[in-house]
């Protein structure tokens, strides 16, 4: 079998050669289909636990689909340690040739899995199992790919190199998001309910098939085939890595300094972005994925731009006034996303006042990130019911002992404790001003195209700005992390505190911001949780992280 290798690496002004085009072709595309089957879950999170989770109420099994959703994210940095130490120890191919392998059998399988109600609680049990496989084995993809480009990387270019591999988790979604939609299109929503969800999980075979070949064809990255040959490779990558604090150090500044709020911003203005506009706005889910589908394909040149631009003044400036930015400008650019996606709602939420007045010792925390805890009281349901209303509402102490009342405009109206129907609650806010399901205010898209029309356009440019935000602050990233670290633990090193900064700090932020909106009443609060920590990462990383671009890696 032939193989490639960039062995001469060219000037940093020299452009890039064939072998070079091929390592990133090969690294990127891969990781791709490797975004594309991890995605697939979450797209289809709804559809899933109806099939895995059948024997539960509808609620309870949207949450159980959920957490199995989010048991990929937190086993991650348990992947980038397993699969960091063999790519420092055994090499960076043949560890991402096996993360690939993984990733791609696992989703092929939940293809094929029986449901809940052939094969009965193994259907569940069989589901987990395989979203903790594609954890661990995205756990140990990026690393190995962003490492082995970076190392045919010419000095002076890597941020431009490595940009291309920051593509790849934008593009996989995008493409998991058009398999979806143009399935659910040429079988309509209920064949695609019953059976054609499972026609994305098994097309995967064929990426799978393709990400094999080309990565075959690949040798092993020169940096780490050299350092080897010269006996200078780690024998314990873990101990170097972690157990050494001038290396420890250097791990933690990356993750609170500048992966922390990277993995923010990108799951704001991605995944966040996409919840707001189905759960709080009430946007269909095909026009949210429509619009946030045309806002990264305008957007995803830009990790290139900013990739690029990163080599000529620096990755802190770029990453961290990326998450600066984000964090001044999140609140106004989702309010004027409310106010062209539904805009009925934003009047209402200005002018109709909701309170739910309660004793206070019958009131309790409704903060529920992982959506386990059942509410009884009738505060706490009214409070719950209102905020899955997307009705904003204030809580006022009432009489010790007195019966809940939920106050529409001065009014008071009859409260039954029921968690999710209450109808003269819901009539009362709807002739107060909030829109019905369906109003015919909130943005529809009618086909794939229909983005010419004043509220669509508007709203795909105000995502498109989001989607900057995130190519600012994941463009040059990749780079930044490889040279932190030297190459006998890179691996190692870059992948951890990546993954617990986007696998932890990210991959649970869509459930925890809702939680905080669920708390406080305000559909705009859960914003507080990247605010928070994308200005956490400025102040950190603009005191103590530092600059890495004229680093030379082939000399560490």
């Amino acid at each position: 079998m032939t193989t490639v290798t960039a062995t001469s690496a060219p000037s940093a002004g020299a452009g890039m050669t064939k072998d070079e085009r091929f390592v990133i072709l090969a690294s990127s595309l891969g990781t791709v289909f490797e975004w594309y089957d991890f995605y697939l879950y979450g797209s289809l999170a709804g559809i899933i636990g109806a099939q895995f989770f059948s024997a539960y109420p509808p609620a309870t099994r949207d949450i159980f689909a959920l957490l199995a959703f989010a048991a990929g994210f937190l086993v991650r940095p348990f992947g980038a340690i397993v699969f960091g130490r063999v790519g420092d120890i055994v090499g960076r191919k043949y560890t991402f040739l096996v993360t690939i392998l993984i990733m791609g059998l696992s989703t092929f399988i939940v293809g094929l899995l029986p449901n809940a109600a052939t094969i009965g609680i193994a259907a569940p049990i069989i589901l987990i199992v395989l979203r903790l496989a594609q954890g661990l084995a995205l756990g140990g993809e990026y690393g190995g790919a962003a490492t082995y480009v970076a190392e045919h990387a010419p000095n002076g270019k890597r941020g431009f190199y490595t940009s291309f591999i920051q593509t790849t988790a934008t593009l996989g979604l995008f493409l998991s998001l058009l398999v979806i939609l143009f399935t659910r299109t040429a079988l309509g929503e209920a064949d695609f309910a019953a059976w054609g969800w499972r026609i994305p999980f098994l097309v995967s075979v064929l990426l799978l098939g393709i990400s094999v070949w080309i990565r075959l064809r690949l040798n092993e990255s020169p940096i780490f085939q050299k350092m080897k040959e010269e006996g200078k490779s780690s024998k314990a990558p873990l101990t170097e890595a972690f157990g050494n604090w001038q290396n420890g150090k250097l791990v933690l500044l990356a993750l609170l300094g500048g992966v922390m709020g990277q993995g923010v911003v990108w799951y704001t203005g991605q995944f966040y972005a996409l919840f707001f506009l189905q759960s709080i706005l009430k946007v269909d889910g095909y026009t949210a994925n429509l619009l946030i589908a045309w806002s990264l394909l305008l957007g995803t040149g830009f990790f290139i731009v900013f990739g690029m631009l990163s080599d000529k003044i620096g990755r802190k400036p770029i990453i961290l006034g990326g998450c600066l930015i984000a964090a001044l400008t999140f609140f106004p650019i989702f309010k004027m996303i409310t106010s062209n996606a539904n805009p009925a709602l934003e009047k209402a939420i200005e002018t109709v006042k909701v309170e739910v007045v309660a004793d206070p010792a019958k009131c309790g925390d409704l903060f529920n990130p992982v959506g386990t805890r059942v509410f009884t009281a009738p505060c706490d349901t009214a409070r719950a019911y209102l905020s899955q209303s997307s009705v904003r509402y204030t809580t006022t102490p009432g009489p010790a002992g007195s019966d809940v009342k939920v106050v529409v405009n001065g009014k008071d109206v009859p409260y039954a404790n029921a968690k999710d129907s209450n109808p003269a609650v819901l009539a009362a806010v709807q002739a107060a001003g909030y829109p019905k399901a369906g109003d015919t205010g909130i943005v529809k898209m009618s086909h794939p195209f229909d983005v010419f029309r004043p509220q669509p356009a508007a709203i795909i440019g105000l995502l498109f700005v989001l989607v900057l935000f995130v190519t600012m602050v994941y463009g040059p990233i990749a780079a930044m992390l490889v040279e932190l670290f030297p190459t006998r633990i890179r691996y190692t090193s870059m992948s951890l505190p990546y993954h617990i900064g986007n696998g932890w700090f990210g991959g649970l932020l869509p459930a925890t911001a809702f939680a905080i909106v669920a708390s406080t009443g305000d559909i705009y609060a859960g914003l507080w949780y990247p605010i928070i920590f994308a200005s956490i990462t400025v102040v950190i990383g603009f005191l103590f992280l530092p600059e890495t671009k004229d680093v030379d890696i082939k000399a560490t």
